[in-house]
């Protein structure tokens, strides 16, 4: 048979593409196969077979990167420019790196694993001036903003009509809306404290809420039923030791007129008040001092300590907000979070300011002073039935108390 002669006009491909290494030949130290080059260009048309679209480019060198293209010159099959990735993907390299460029570094860095709530602080990022600072520019913004708060509410007066006493602790002399103007207040803790941990402490905020870096709102409910059920046993045993003393109570009804604007105000701020105090006290100061100690007990007595002096209770009542804070201290490390001190803390002051709602009299729900003896019971009660409801629970429900 004659076989097909090839046709001078199409050329014939050359017996090693271009981008392939020629090994040695038979009259060499090596055998005559061809080895691929490293930055051959892969597709199909890599066997030696005719290229429709011309013959395949060499990639360039990984350290190189892909080299600019510019519409007059050819491109690879598939309308790739010379020098793009011809892989199993499509598109082309972002840049030398198969894997395009390095994740962006994140501000914020979690605290290692296995780390106990009063250490979370203590981040990779922790230097020694960090909860200094942190510290001092929470005080700082919490006075300015005060001031700020303050000078507004006096010009709304001035436009509104709304009268104004402006003499001891009270600025309004309506009492329900000087109540909710300091509840507001002492609220803006909890942003600042928030923004100090990350923006200081280059920490997550949530790492102020417990070991889970969140606030565990399912663990939350729990407490605050335990803390509904410590409360109303407390209170009843205050009431009685107190009758029982020759003390008034303070049990009255002045109606649902006065009462219902009142408790509508405390059920809209006193939960983010006693959240603030609890991230300022038990959250930002007990942290503070774990970046430090490894004994939780400093921070926890300090915590305690400032959170008594911003009261101003004399006498008995100094010892039960010590305590207070003590106890809330003590179940935030023990139960790696702020759920619990959070639910007695806002539970407690609902019932209290509720109590002075519907005896009518407004104008001494923010009164601190001296405490009768006899109440400490009651506060006792109340401390033991929270506090060893909620270690059962936590127990039994296997509560997170390190980070993972």
């Amino acid at each position: 048979m004659n076989e097909p002669q090839p046709d001078p006009a199409v050329p014939s491909p050359p017996a090693t593409p271009p981008g392939r290494h020629q090994a040695p030949g038979p009259d060499q130290a090596g055998g005559g196969t061809q080895m691929p080059g490293p930055y051959l260009a892969p597709g199909p048309y890599a066997g030696g077979t005719a290229w429709p679209a011309g013959p395949p480019q060499p990639l360039p060198h990984p350290a190189i990167g892909p080299q600019p293209w510019s519409p007059g010159q050819q491109q690879q099959p598939g309308g790739r420019p010379p020098g793009a990735y011809q892989g199993p993907y499509p598109g082309q390299y972002p840049g030398p790196y198969p894997w395009g460029p390095p994740p962006r570094t994140r501000w914020d860095v979690p605290p290692p694993p296995g780390t106990r709530y009063d250490r979370l602080a203590r981040t990779p990022l922790h230097r020694w001036w960090r909860p200094i600072a942190g510290t001092a520019a929470i005080i700082v913004a919490f006075l300015a903003l005060s001031i700020v708060v303050g000078l507004v509410a006096f010009l709304v007066s001035l436009v509104t009509g709304v009268p104004m006493v402006r003499t001891g602790t009270r600025l309004f002399a309506d009492p329900v809306l000087d109540l909710g103007f300091q509840l507001g207040v002492i609220a803006l803790l909890l942003p600042l404290v928030l923004g100090a941990a990350w923006l200081f402490q280059r920490r997550p905020p949530g790492s102020l809420s417990s070991v889970a870096l969140r606030l565990r709102w399912r663990w939350l409910g729990a407490c605050l039923l335990v803390a509904l059920v410590a409360v109303v046993l407390g209170q009843a045993v205050e009431a009685v030791t107190l009758m029982s003393a020759g003390v008034d109570p303070g049990f009255r009804w002045a109606g649902w007129e006065r009462f219902l604007p009142a408790i509508i105000l405390i059920l809209l701020l006193v939960p983010f008040q006693s959240a603030a105090e609890e991230y300022a006290y038990r959250g930002w100061i007990i942290q503070g001092f774990g970046a430090y100690l490894r004994n939780p007990w400093p921070a926890i007595v300090v915590g305690a300590a400032a959170f008594a002096a911003s009261h101003g209770y004399t006498g008995w009542g100094i010892v039960y907000v010590f305590a207070f804070g003590m106890l809330m201290g003590w179940l935030a490390v023990r139960t790696g979070g702020l759920e619990a001190p959070i639910a007695l803390h806002a539970t407690n002051n609902i019932v209290a300011f509720g109590v002075v709602a519907a005896s009518g009299d407004m104008g001494s729900a923010m009164e601190q002073g001296e405490v009768p003896w006899e109440a400490l019971i009651g506060s006792a009660v109340q401390f033991a039935v929270f506090g060893i409801g909620v270690l059962i629970i936590a127990r039994k429900w296997a509560i997170q108390t390190l980070s993972r």
